[in-house]
């Protein structure tokens, strides 16, 4: 009877071992997927932000000189500010993130549920920036004929083309942003992979 017990309490702690090592290997998955991710924002908004800060060209048209710059237009500018603000940001939250990974607290589920709502508030501020720069990239390519707006990328070709590259990296930041929510709203949801 002795023996029965004493094999049963190791069975029970080898089960206990076992699925304590398996949240251990989930929760580092996740914090690795989590800091790969923060990587690939901010490589992408860095790439967006020395695309389009870089991106100028000048033109002569009917014998006067024209200038083509982000910054004469408030949308690229906001644009440019909201992929600054997303770089800083999530470099800042990889050293949170590591922070997380090292601490042995118990329950780490206010923190998560912080970086989920600021990570929330950088994809709705990034999602804002590109928005608005598609709007002033499809009335610079189209025009609108009903406010007899001419397309102006006719004449600046080669901004236009560098301003969507730089859109084109700043919407890549944003899906990486999104993968981040879907994330941590999964490990909000599913606690286990958050607990220690």
């Amino acid at each position: 009877m002795a023996s029965e017990s004493s094999t049963v309490a190791k069975d029970e702690k080898n089960v206990s071992s076992f699925v304590d090592s398996s949240s251990q290997r989930r929760k580092t998955s996740f914090l690795m997927a989590q800091a790969g991710l923060r990587l690939l924002v901010v490589a992408f908004t860095l790439v967006a932000i020395s695309v389009m800060v870089t991106n100028r060209q000048s033109v002569v048209i009917f014998g006067l000189n024209f200038q083509a710059r982000y910054s004469y237009s408030s949308a690229l500018t906001f644009l440019v500010a909201a992929d600054a603000v997303l770089c800083s940001f999530s470099a800042l939250s990889l050293v949170f993130i590591y922070i997380l990974s090292r601490s042995g607290t118990t329950s780490p589920l206010k923190k998560y549920f912080f970086l989920f709502l600021l990570d929330t508030v950088m994809m709705v501020l990034i999602i804002a920036g590109c928005a608005a720069a598609t709007a002033i990239g499809y009335l610079g390519k189209y025009g609108e004929e009903h406010m007899t707006w001419h397309a102006t990328c006719g004449y600046v070709s080669k901004f236009c083309n560098r301003m969507s590259i730089s859109l084109a990296f700043s919407y890549l930041a944003f899906f990486a942003c999104l993968l981040l929510n879907l994330m941590s709203a999964h490990a909000l949801i599913y606690r286990p992979i958050i607990k220690n």
